[in-house]
């Protein structure tokens, strides 16, 4: 950056520090401050509660669109309110309600590939779940600035549709803020992107980009004024999110750095702005917006300029003025966030360089002209049905062009979440490559770094690996051989097939080879299990889905049934061979089988583990003990049973053999 020796190191010296007080501060659990009702909550029910607050937020469908939730500020501490169905007129933020129900402590992830509402309700600063009986509306305030942005929203999907309004919607105020349907946002983040509809540091300079030039006549103070107020206008109605906050605070460093008569440095700036944000507030630091935004800005300083240098020399003459900028950017910023996306999302959007440079010429206009409509909207509303259509077109324009990219084959390229160790030595070895101005020996290291990276993650994909994931009444065993997968599920409702899709995509499973549901009835939603598997089979007339005599084998993983209308499994992969018992018939059966076997053959069908989806009995623990064979719980390990026994606790998950996951 050209700055002295001293200088750099005390910026460095500065970043650290403020780094590490962000990691303390992440690393400790959600202070309950007194007065909090998630003080009272324990082990046991939830408490029947009537809670009286104010919603920060308009109430939103859950991931069923039957149901809906909202955060409530409470006079001390938060809570989540969890309605179903969702109340009629939707809630709106600022009103103030008393609601009663039962109170409840989120849920943690049981295994850290997945997403749990505890770990999302602590970065939002909220300790209990209510899941709502009855509301009342005690007042409904004035919210100016939430009934602006309904306002805008509401004329702009009125005027031009659900999709394409939402679209447009999203320009203006943000995917977290606007109501995009979630078929939409799906495609865009399949397309790679979805940075099109967050707000960002792109929508503020398409923002100044079309001010500044207004008030560049304009003395001084009313010119510093005008761009201030552009600046506010877009916090107020994109919401105070990370990437919004840091967006506004180094454009408004660079505003004053440039009217003082001094060259701003745009590194210096996004390491300024960064680093008060997160003194004001550590937690974003695990922020996936916060994170991506500084990551996604320092590649466009660093690297976009000596990457559009590299594609001049390299790329053919016709076009190539035009197409070396427009490959540089998004090329640049696929590198840095590559793994900032393994880490937090295990899939890469594989065609996202060719949908950013097809969506590039329609971005820009489709942001300013989206911009003015909400204006125009606001103070001369008859002219919002002339502008409109045009805008509504090259929205579906840009809807198409992302539905055609996210279904090309592989568009979701599962690579699997690394450990942080492996995402770390990726990013290494990709800034090594993408750093202007290292000399051939980093550069070889560089290589290096990727290589290793590439290797051990694919070495760790091959692995052997079962894997237990037990939440609340509802069994997941995942069964990994030499890059095949395969999935017994004790449930098949709705929830353990997107928990089971969840734990592919963090896994980097592409599809299962085979599913195999032991639930004695017959999913309700065949579909989303199908998806997910080669071959899917389900119970039947409350039948087992698999009969003595047949088997199913994939490679080296191999299941077959226990006994006749039994649900108890012998599974098989590689060399492991694991019996699965949900039921105590099962460990019954077992047991009657291996009394009437000869001793002599007993050694030759060992099994390397068992796993029991139930509670022993007292004589069936000390049978098992005898057995001294690994065993696996799910549920809490009881006061009294073998210590060598491994249990899943109540939402937990356990894990033989090596994968991406310790145990």
């Amino acid at each position: 950056m050209g700055w002295p020796r001293w200088r750099a190191v005390l910026w460095a010296a500065l970043a650290a520090l403020v780094l590490l007080r962000a990691l303390l501060v992440c690393q400790q659990p959600l202070r309950l401050l007194p007065g909090d009702p998630a003080r009272r909550l324990s082990a046991g029910p939830p408490l029947e509660l009537t809670l009286t607050g104010v919603l920060l937020e308009d109430a939103r469908p859950g991931a069923d669109e039957a149901s809906c939730r909202a955060l409530l500020q409470l006079p001390v501490g938060r809570s989540e309110l969890r309605f179903a169905p969702c109340p009629q007129p939707l809630l709106q933020q600022g009103w103030r309600l008393a609601v009663s129900g039962r109170l409840r402590r989120p849920q943690p992830a049981p295994h850290p590939l997945l997403a749990g509402p505890a770990e999302r309700l602590e970065r939002q600063q909220a300790g209990s779940q209510l899941e709502v009986q009855r509301v009342d509306v005690l007042a409904r305030p004035a919210t100016p600035v939430a009934d602006l942005r309904r306002r805008l929203a509401d004329r702009l999907i009125a005027g031009a549709g659900p999709e394409r309004g939402g679209v447009l919607a999203a320009l203006v105020l943000g995917s977290a803020v606007a109501p995009v349907p979630l078929a939409v946002a799906e495609a865009f983040r399949a397309a790679g992107l979805s940075h099109a509809l967050a707000a960002s540091g792109f929508h503020l300079s398409v923002l100044l980009g079309a001010v500044r030039p207004l008030a560049q006549r304009l003395p001084r103070g009313p010119r510093l004024s005008l761009l201030g107020l552009a600046l506010g206008l877009f916090v107020l109605l994109a919401g105070p999110q990370p990437s919004v906050l840091r967006a506004v605070l180094m454009a408004g460093l660079a505003l004053l750095a440039l009217e003082g008569g001094r060259r701003g440095r745009p590194l210096a700036l996004l390491l300024l702005s960064a680093l008060v944000l997160l003194l004001v507030q550590p937690r974003w630091l695990v922020s996936v917006g916060f994170q991506l935004s500084v990551v996604a800005t320092a590649a466009l300083v660093v690297s976009a300029g000596p990457l559009e240098r590299w594609l001049l020399g390299c790329l053919p003459p016709p076009g190539r003025c035009w197409l070396a900028p427009a490959l540089a950017v998004p090329l640049a910023a696929c590198l840095w966030t590559l793994p900032l996306q393994l880490l937090h999302f295990g899939v890469v959007p594989s065609y996202a360089l060719l949908a950013n440079l097809l969506a590039a010429p329609l971005l820009t206009p489709l942001t300013l002209g989206a911009m003015g409509l909400a204006l125009l909207s606001l103070l001369l509303p008859p002219l919002t049905a002339l502008l409109l259509p045009p805008l509504a077109w090259l929205a579906g324009l840009l809807l198409a062009l992302t539905r055609m990219v996210a279904a090309l084959p592989l568009a979701q390229w599962p690579l699997g979440r690394p450990a942080p160790w492996l995402a770390l030595l990726l990013a290494l070895g990709l800034l090594g490559w993408s750093l202007p101005g290292l000399n051939r020996r980093w550069r070889w290291g560089a290589g290096v770094a990727l290589l290793l990276a590439v290797l051990a993650q694919v070495l760790l994909q091959r692995a052997d690996q079962l894997l237990l994931v037990h939440q609340g009444h509802r069994d997941l065993l995942l069964a990994r051989h030499r890059g095949r997968s395969a999935l017994v599920a004790l449930q098949a409702d709705l929830f353990s097939c997107r928990r089971a899709q969840q734990l592919a995509t963090a896994l980097g499973v592409g599809r299962y080879d085979w599913i195999l549901l032991l639930d004695p009835l017959p999913p309700l939603d065949g579909a989303c299990w199908q998806r997910q598997a080669r071959l899917v089979l389900a119970a039947a007339d409350g039948a087992p889905p698999l009969q003595p005599g047949q088997r199913l084998v994939a490679g080296g993983l191999q299941v077959e049934p226990l006994t006749i209308a039994s649900r108890g499994l012998r599974l098989q992969l590689g060399r492991w061979r694991w019996l699965l018992l949900p039921d105590p018939q099962d460990l019954w059966a077992w047991r009657q089988q291996h009394q009437l076997r000869p001793a002599a053959t007993q050694a030759g069908v060992a099994v390397d583990g068992v796993w029991l989806g139930f509670a022993p009995t007292g004589a069936d623990r000390r049978w098992l003990q005898r057995q001294r064979t690994p065993l696996w719980l799910s549920g809490p390990l009881r006061p009294g049973w073998p210590a060598h026994w491994r249990a899943s606790g109540a939402s937990g998950s356990l894990v033989a053999g090596r994968g991406p996951i310790a145990p």
